[in-house]
């Protein structure tokens, strides 16, 4: 098997690792990389997810990259205008031209004696390998291949058709049909409306309520200033803008949730009327933001409600009939097409197995370094976004250090960088403090954090932001492995042989 060398490989060409070529490029400029990409096309997320409706549930402003301005009109965006926008900045910056697409990475192994990793993969012909001195994981947190989808009695009794988000049939026609969304996060939402379009009713069937917030779907603030300044002058006075309102918001939630949630509450009240039954449909047991708010644009969920295109039922599934589902409570819901928007099947680093120096590595015994690296584990990291605010505002950040770090290494004339916990007493805690089902079911395999800096995961950009870009590189991490004349030869020679 013949290998390739690498100063970077990057897995994964959606939003993180497209981000992550930009900067490799920008501020690292005599190195070299590649991104791996399992499926054939770019774009991740934007690119997998086809069903009706499919839109950011962040502003673009955020959710898009700080340095290409997102310059259409709608700020909460539909997925291909996403898909375009990831996909012209990869053609603009001629990252596109470094991305080896069907090239899906099975395994990752260190060597301290060469400092560089030998990356395996399943490529378009068969296996392929490649050796780097750096692997840097964009390749997101969930499984690709597989949703989370439950099995309730009598499905094999539907006489409809059953279909998950992840992978919406081309062929579904629900035009004039009967439709039984299950499920209340940001999917549920997006399809409800978009469904209600066509669908004779869609009836959103949820276990249990979810904060639900409308926001305009163009800003109009935006808008005005990119009219009257610069593309990018404009673009960053609305990005730090809408960085400090999700912050001010968040912390609001944390310090005063019950007021917090009387406000939520209150502004769907405001949407559908003092008649409609908030309480029982809009209410959840839970305070702001110990799950993600699920957005609206236009308050388009509201609307179709409020028209008769669409209904809530909060209940639970007692079993599939021939013609819908019978409720707990001994109601029946009609049904010609089912949708399980019942959430994602979270995965770290896509199940890649890691060793290092022939030792088998178990991530979910490692501490998480800076929320992007794990203790013991060298020259790796991974591209990780926020729970409370948009992914590519951490992953911006991530890509940034690995850049510093890069450079670090080469201004010392080391080749490795490891996080080590050394005799720092930590006290383990879930990575993410997030109460959504699709986080606690798969929290046992991912690390932990720890109880002080910098093993902890802030979930807060400007703090991210002081921290990783002018934040010391040596707190927790040992820099070592010298570059010497020696070293370098034997590499070349393990290569080549």
């Amino acid at each position: 098997m013949s290998m390739e060398h690498f100063d970077v490989v990057v897995v994964g060409a959606g939003i993180s690792g497209i981000g992550a070529g930009y900067h490799l490029q920008t501020q690292c400029p005599d190195r070299s990389y590649v991104i791996l990409e399992g499926r054939a096309a770019l774009g991740g997320t934007w690119d997998l997810f086809r069903y009706p409706g499919i839109r950011s549930d962040s502003d673009m402003f955020t959710l898009g990259y700080a340095f290409k301005p997102w310059t259409e009109a709608k700020a909460i965006a539909d997925g291909p205008s996403i898909l375009k926008y990831v996909s012209d900045t990869a053609r603009d910056y001629g990252i596109d031209r470094h991305i080896r697409f069907g090239h899906h990475v099975k395994r990752a192994a260190w060597s301290t004696a060469d400092a560089r990793w030998t990356v395996e993969a399943d490529g378009p012909d068969g296996p392929v390998a490649f050796t780097c001195n750096f692997l840097f994981m964009c390749s997101g947190y969930y499984n690709y291949a597989r949703g989370h989808s439950p099995e309730w009695p009598g499905m094999e009794d539907f006489g409809g058709r059953i279909v998950h988000p992840q992978f919406w049939p081309a062929d579904l026609d629900y035009s004039g049909k009967k439709v039984v969304v299950i499920g209340s996060g940001a999917t549920a939402v997006t399809l409800v409306p978009a469904m209600a379009e066509s669908a004779a009713h869609v009836t959103m069937l949820q276990r249990s309520p979810t904060y639900v917030v409308s926001r305009p779907a163009e800003d109009a603030t935006a808008n005005w200033l990119r009219a009257k300044l610069p593309a990018k002058l404009a673009y960053g006075l609305v990005r730090w803008r809408n960085v400090l309102f999700q912050m001010f918001f968040f912390n609001l939630a944390r310090k005063r949730p019950e007021k917090t949630k009387e406000r939520l509450i209150e502004m769907v009240r405001g949407e559908l009327g003092a008649d409609y039954d908030v309480a029982t449909h809009f209410t959840p047991r839970y305070n702001p933001w110990d799950q993600r708010l699920c957005l609206v644009p236009d308050a388009d969920l509201f609307a179709v409600i409020k028209s008769g295109k669409a209904s809530v039922v909060t209940d639970t599934i007692a079993h599939f009939t021939h013609d819908g589902i019978a409720l707990q409570s001994g109601a029946e819901l009609p049904a010609d097409v089912v949708v399980t928007a019942t959430g994602l099947e979270l995965q770290l680093l896509s199940d890649v197995t890691f060793s290092v120096d022939g030792a088998p590595v178990d991530l979910s015994k490692t501490f998480n370094y800076k929320g992007m690296m794990f203790s013991d584990v060298p020259n790796m990291a991974t591209s990780f976004g926020y729970t409370n605010a948009s992914w590519t505002l951490k992953a911006d950040l991530t890509c940034a250090y690995v850049c510093r770090l890069l450079n670090t290494m080469k201004k010392r004339g080391l080749r490795q960088a490891t996080p080590r916990v050394g005799d720092a007493a930590l006290t383990p805690a879930p990575f993410l403090d997030f109460s959504s089902g699709y986080v606690t079911r798969a929290m046992e395999k991912f690390p932990k954090q720890g109880s002080k800096t910098p093993w902890r995961v802030h979930q807060n950009y400007a703090r991210d932001l002081l921290a990783l870009r002018y934040g010391s590189v040596d707190d927790g991490m040992e820099f070592s492995n010298p570059a010497t004349p020696e070293a370098t030869r034997a590499a070349q020679s393990r290569i080549t042989a």
